[in-house]
């Protein structure tokens, strides 16, 4: 960490996957440097952020110390009350005068991730491009940085205009910095610091596990190439100290086999190396313990206490079997497993098909898994377990080639490399697979289907409206595919559609489940029920820290059964065991040893 204190330049923006500690680690940099006396300012814009629980400190819009630490003050932006001010700016002088529908389409284009970010962009840049707000600060840290597609459209000139009022091209988030014109000045400053290796330094903060690893990697390529060369990895979590605990001694293989295959672009990095802390990184005692480099604390207890803990914990949690029973009961149907990117979609979907086709029923896996190791993962011999891959690749390139092709010759080309620019928007992707899902889904009527990754609840609202207002407007909706129109009423059905919302027991991954479960009510879907997935209190391990880690566990896992679920929650256990064939995926679902621990 001392190398990293003293690299330090002015602003130090982070970024990574939900749940890596991009929060806890920004603290402990910004602890740090205000224990060398520097004055340091600390941001964030992350909609999910636990900013102030990990300084425990009330934050608010503006500045305030943090308690029991000198020189350190923290603010923590709202990009979502942000975005909802911008939406209303936007979409405000339209009410009344175009058709509801069409009003209705503007409010959800801009309901999405990049609105999000944008809007939070916004408010931060306030305090990088104004020297006379943060003229007192030598340091100013970022929880939460830009990413690549925010960075390119901000460079857009034709992003500034009032492209969306009239946008029918087909992309999802469309010119979502037009109602922010007076600040294209301000926006050009932050940019140019952001690309000033001199000012800024982009901390890349990744798990050591393959997934994470390789979002980092990708986001380290993707912001070198638009500028922002200055970067340092850290590298958060790194489990060692194994034991004789077969849970630990598997998990350590693990980390340190990520750690041996991570992106040849990451290896190239300076690096920093925090090791496994079982309770997270919370309270300022916590983060000066990171940033001084002193271990933890023995937890020699951890069992026992983990053992008294876990009954109360798993009051409202299911057997596994009662789940089956439930998702069987209709005979067919579509089950959906949902949830952020890491939290295990694609193996615990394998894991229900190989289980519904055990039982005895047809059933359809279609996965959009890249990696396509699911086939590999479930392996030969299972009767009635059919598998499908929808590459999301192939479907996006072949959407994009679409859009593009219907538009050229009607957008002048400034609009029309926007239009490129917003078609490699993170929403562009699951509006790509759509078509492929609705075929999919409507197979549902003969068959259990089993999807692993299906369209949020923003995508699909944003279909919808789009199907009303095209029905209502430009009358052209005769030539949607009847699959894509019959797509939300039988994913709203919940005889027909069961989704099932996947999490971990952690608190960035249990908020942003809550999210996604908001975004689905707002479509009109209630979720069927909620998997816990990766969980240690489950686990079997009787090693000290990983029993910790487990405790830790337990209030998210009350958090969840007792509060964010209002149906049926099951559990799954952090496996160690190479899942390779159907046997091995039954150690996901067979958690009745656990539940009686």
């Amino acid at each position: 960490m001392n190398e990293l204190l003293n690299k330090a330049t002015r602003f130090l923006f982070f970024t990574g996957k939900g749940g890596v500690g991009k929060t806890s680690m920004s603290c402990a940099v910004a602890v740090g440097l205000a224990g060398q006396g520097k004055k340091v300012l600390l941001i964030s814009t992350d909609p999910a952020s636990n900013l102030h629980e990990v300084l425990e400190t009330d934050l608010g819009s503006s500045p305030v110390p943090v308690n029991g630490v000198a020189g350190l003050d923290a603010m923590n932006i709202n990009p979502m009350q942000a975005a909802t001010e911008y939406r209303e700016r936007m979409v405000g002088p339209y009410r009344g005068v175009l058709p509801d529908e069409a009003v209705q389409q503007m409010e959800e284009q801009l309901s999405g991730a990049c609105t999000v970010e944008i809007a939070g962009f916004n408010e931060f840049s306030k305090f990088i491009g104004d020297e006379e707000l943060i003229a007192q600060y030598d340091h100013v840290v970022l929880d939460t940085a830009p990413t690549g597609h925010t960075l390119r459209l901000l460079n857009l000139p034709s992003a500034w205009n009032d492209f969306i009022a009239g946008n029918e091209t087909g992309s999802s988030c469309l010119g979502p910095v037009s109602g922010l014109a007076e600040q294209k000045s301000l926006y050009e400053q932050v940019v140019a610091a952001l690309k000033n290796p001199q000012h800024t330094l982009l901390v890349l903060v990744a798990r050591a596990e393959p997934m994470s690893l390789g979002e980092a990697g990708r986001a380290s390529t993707e912001l070198a190439e638009l500028g922002l060369t200055n970067q340092h990895l850290i590298l958060n979590g790194v489990f060692s100290d194994a034991g004789e605990d077969a849970v630990g001694q598997a998990f350590a293989q693990k980390a340190q086999a990520s750690l041996d295959a991570m992106p040849a672009v990451l290896q190239a990095l300076q690096k920093t190396e925090i090791p496994f802390r079982p309770h997270g990184v919370m309270g300022v005692d916590a983060l000066k313990a990171v940033a001084s480099n002193t271990a933890d604390p023995a937890w020699l207890d951890a069992p026992d206490s983990l053992h008294a803990a876990l009954p109360h914990a798993m009051e409202n949690i299911q057997d596994w079997d009662a789940l089956f029973q439930s998702l069987e009961a209709q005979g067919n149907g579509v089950i959906m497993t949902m949830g952020k990117g890491g939290v295990g979609k694609t193996v615990v979907a394998s894991s229900i098909a190989a289980e519904l086709a055990r039982r005895g029923h047809s059933v359809l896996l279609s996965t959009t898994d890249p990696a396509a190791h699911v086939a590999e993962t479930i392996g030969d011999g299972l009767d009635n377990l059919t598998i499908d891959r929808i590459d999301p690749k192939a479907e996006t390139k072949t959407y994009c080639a679409d859009v593009l092709t219907k538009n050229r010759g009607k957008l002048s080309a400034a609009d029309l490399e926007l239009l490129e620019e917003e078609l490699r928007s993170p929403c562009i992707e699951e509006i790509a697979v759509f078509q492929a899902f609705a075929r999919t889904v409507a197979q549902g009527q003969d068959q259990f289907i089993v999807l692993d990754t299906a369209p949020t609840g923003h995508t699909l609202l944003l279909l919808d409206s789009t199907e009303a207002y095209h029905r209502e407007v430009a009358k052209s909706a005769d030539d949607l595919p009847l699959e894509v129109k019959e797509l939300l009423p039988r994913i709203r059905d919940p005889e027909f559609t069961k989704v099932l919302i996947v999490a971990l027991p952690e608190a960035t991954p249990a908020h942003e489940a809550e999210d996604l479960q908001r975004d689905l009510r707002r479509a009109g879907i209630e979720p069927f029920g909620w998997i816990i997935n990766r969980s240690f209190a489950v686990s079997g391990t009787s090693d000290p820290v990983l029993c910790a880690k487990g405790l830790h566990e337990t209030e998210y896992i009350r958090e969840i059964a007792s509060g964010l679920s209002t149906s049926r929650t099951v559990i799954s256990p952090w496996v160690g065991e190479e899942l390779s064939g159907a046997e091995s995926l039954k150690l996901l679902t067979n958690t009745g040893m656990q539940l009686t621990a």
